[in-house]
C-alpha cells in the first residue's frame, strides 16, 4: 500500500473487514484455522476405538498414543496460532512504528515455517502409524475416515502455513523497501551539535571583504608624535 510500511498502510487509517478479508495472508489463515479443526476434531472424536473384549480404549493410529496426541496437540496450537495472527493483521495497521512492524512481520514469517514443519512432521508421522495399524486391533474398521481426514488435512496445511510463511516474506520484502528513509532519521539542520559553521553565501562573503579597512600604517603615528612640541613651564 501507498504511504506505509511492510504492506499495511499509513497508522491511524479506519478499519475496512471488506479489504480485510479479501487479503490473501486472512484467507490462507481462516482454511488453515479450519484444516486445524478437522485434524484435531477427527481424533478426539473417532481417534480411539478397543476391540470387542477390551474396555480401554486405544489410539486409531497402531494404538500409538503419541500419535493421537501429536494430532491433538499440534491442531489446538495451529488453531489457536490463526485466532492469534489474525487479531495481530487486523490490528497491523494501527501500529505506527516501523520496528514494531518489522517485528510483527520476522515473526509471521518464523512461527509460519515452524508449523509448516511441524505439520510435516505430523503427516509423516501419522501416515506412517496408520499403515502400521493391524486390522485385528480394530475388527469393525470404526473410525477410519476420521484416521484419513486427518491424515489428509495435515497434508494440506503443509502448503497453507508455506503459503502464509511467503506471504510475509514478500511483506517483508517490501517492508524493508518502504521503510528504508522512515527511521531513525534527523535533519542536519536541526542538530545543535553540528562541529562544522554554517553555510555563508559567496555573495555575503565578497561583501565583508569589501567593506573591510585596513589598519593606518605604524608611520602615521610617528609622524603625529614628531610634530608634537611640549612647552616647559
Amino acid at each position: 500500500m501507498d504511504g506505509g510500511a511492510f504492506g499495511a498502510g499509513k497508522a491511524g487509517g479506519a478499519f475496512d473487514p471488506q479489504a480485510f478479508i479479501r487479503q490473501p495472508q486472512t484467507i490462507l489463515r481462516f482454511v488453515s484455522w479450519v484444516f486445524s479443526i478437522v485434524v484435531f476434531g477427527s481424533i478426539v472424536n473417532e481417534g480411539y476405538v478397543n476391540r470387542v473384549d477390551e474396555v480401554e480404549e486405544h489410539c486409531i493410529f497402531n494404538r500409538n498414543h503419541n500419535a493421537c496426541n501429536y494430532g491433538i496437540t499440534v491442531g489446538v496450537l495451529a488453531f489457536l496460532s490463526c485466532l492469534l495472527y489474525l487479531a495481530l493483521d487486523a490490528y497491523f495497521p494501527q501500529i505506527s512504528s516501523v520496528k514494531d512492524r518489522k517485528k510483527a512481520v520476522l515473526s509471521d514469517i518464523g512461527v509460519s515455517a515452524f508449523w509448516a514443519f511441524l505439520w510435516f512432521v505430523g503427516f509423516c508421522f501419522l501416515t506412517n502409524q496408520w499403515q502400521a495399524s493391524k486390522p485385528e486391533d480394530n475388527p469393525l474398521n470404526e473410525g477410519g475416515d476420521a484416521a484419513r481426514a486427518a491424515i489428509t488435512f495435515s497434508f494440506f496445511s503443509i502448503f497453507t502455513w508455506v503459503g502464509q510463511a511467503f506471504l510475509a516474506y514478500q511483506r517483508f520484502q517490501l517492508g524493508a523497501d518502504s521503510a528504508l528513509f522512515s527511521q531513525d532519521y534527523m535533519d542536519p539542520s536541526q542538530d545543535s551539535g553540528m562541529p562544522y559553521a554554517p553555510y555563508t553565501n559567496e555573495e555575503d562573503a565578497t561583501d565583508a571583504v569589501g567593506t573591510y579597512q585596513q589598519p593606518p600604517p605604524a608611520d602615521a603615528f610617528d609622524t603625529e608624535t614628531q610634530g608634537y612640541q611640549t612647552q616647559n613651564y
